[in-house]
This record gives structure tokens, sequence and C-alpha cells, in this order.
């Protein structure tokens, strides 16, 4: 059986007992903010069940369907996303974030014809918001066209104050291999918010691949700043730690010599 075949009704929250007052008080509205703050906080996962227990106070409500396909998409479970999309699909034909996260985990699985598809149907129903548009850039990247910056611009030029949406950014562009474009955008969410720990990783690890390896330890080593005992960032400077420097240069340098 799938881990995600009961998705909406099985979650637990981890860490804690709940008192019977506490879980009064935690109704729709309590779960969404957890949710939120767990897909904001870059916990993936913890977003997903949070939604899930959303589900179990309104499966009518749209936006935890939508957030579950979304985190999936994250988690790198596009299949997933794509059947999850479809079941709530079934209740809400005409959301158009839904319809965007759909078209999503159609173009990572490379079915380009249905992503396109999607993404159309998104914009033809009542929505213009940045994720509309940052679906569209996914669609177009996984196909390698030249339009996606444009469609990212336009999400920015909606939201341009909101660190989120840079980050996000920065994670499609990290997903396809385009890491100046992606360090560009963890940047700029850093520049409106610094106290983000998975910014300050996001940009780490675009410095990593790009072969800077002295600002990558010093993107790390803000991120433990801010949280110490942090899982992977305790990860990742143990792996900066360990990589010999010249490695990233010769990555760096290789396609001069492979020419």
């Amino acid at each position: 059986m799938s881990r995600f075949s009961k998705l909406e009704f099985e979650y637990v929250s981890p860490g804690r007992l709940e008192t019977a007052t506490e879980l009064v008080a935690q109704d729709e509205a309590y779960h969404l903010r957890e949710a939120t703050a767990a897909f904001e906080n870059g916990e993936f996962e913890e977003a997903l069940r949070a939604y899930a227990r959303v589900l179990e106070h309104n499966p009518k409500n749209p936006l935890p369907w939508t957030g579950q396909v979304r985190m999936l998409i994250e988690l790198g479970e596009f299949r997933e996303a794509k059947l999850w999309a479809d079941k709530a699909l079934e209740m809400f034909p005409h959301e158009p974030e839904l319809l965007a996260a759909k078209s999503v985990a159609l173009a990572r699985t490379g079915d380009f014809k249905a992503a396109m598809a999607f993404s159309d149907a998104s914009f033809g129903e009542r929505g213009d918001s940045p994720y509309l548009w940052t679906a569209r850039a996914d669609v177009l990247l996984a196909q390698k066209q030249p339009r996606a910056d444009y469609c990212l611009e336009r999400a920015v030029t909606l939201d341009p104050s909101n660190w989120l949406l840079h980050w996000l950014i920065s994670r499609i562009n990290a997903h396809y291999g385009r890491y100046i474009h992606a360090l560009a955008s963890a940047q700029k969410a850093l520049a409106l918010d610094a106290s983000r720990i998975q910014v300050w990783l996001q940009a780490s690890l675009c410095q990593q691949q790009l072969g800077l390896h002295a600002a990558a330890a010093e993107s790390n080593t803000h991120a433990l700043r801010l949280n110490s005992t942090h899982s992977l960032a305790r990860e990742m400077m143990a792996t900066l730690e360990v990589t010999p420097p010249f490695f990233h240069w010769w990555r760096r340098c290789r396609h001069f010599f492979l020419k």
C-alpha cells in the first residue's frame, strides 16, 4: 500500500502529547497555520501531514489538497503528486492552483503535452497568482523553453517583496541545474528575510554546485548560527569540510578542458 493511500486522514502530531483543551483548539485554521509554517521552514513532510490534518476537519477545502500536491512535488514524489492531483480534481475540477500543480507534476515526469494543457487550463480559470506563473515556468524549463524566465519575472512582479516566492523560484532553478539563477533568487530571498535557515542552506547548495567553496561554507555557517543543531546544516557543513577545494575549481573549469 502506498504511504499516501490514506494521506488525508493519517496524521499524528509528533513529539508531544495533546491535552483535551489543546485538541479542541486544534481546528481547521490551526492545522492550516501549522502546514503553512512547516512549508515555509522547508519541512515538506511535516507540511504534508499537517495539510492532511486540515482535511480531517474539512475535506471540501481545496487549499490543503493543493498544498499536499505541492509538497509531494517538493519531496520529489512526482508520480504520487499526479495521482493526488487527479483525486483532488475530481472534487475541484476548476481550481487554478490545483491545475497548475498537476501541470508541474506532469512536466517533471516528462508528459510535456499534458503539462502544457493543464497549465493553460489554470490560466483559463479565474486565477492569476505567482504560483500559476512559477508552475508555467517549471513546465517550460522541463522542455528547455526560453520563455520560462519571462514567467518567473511575471511571478515576481505580482509579489516582489515575498521572500518565500524568491526561495521557491530558487528551488525551481536548482532542480533544472540553473545554479547561477538559483543563487541569485536565494540571495534576493535573504535580502528580504535573513532569518530563514532553509534559504541560507539553499544559497550554500547553489554555491557548492558552482564551485564557490568558501562562500558555501560561509552561508552554511550563517545557517548554523540560526540553529546549531539543524541536522541538514550540520551534514552540509561536514561535506564542505571534507571536500577538497580544488575539486570545486576543477568542476568550474572542466568545460574549458573538454572543448
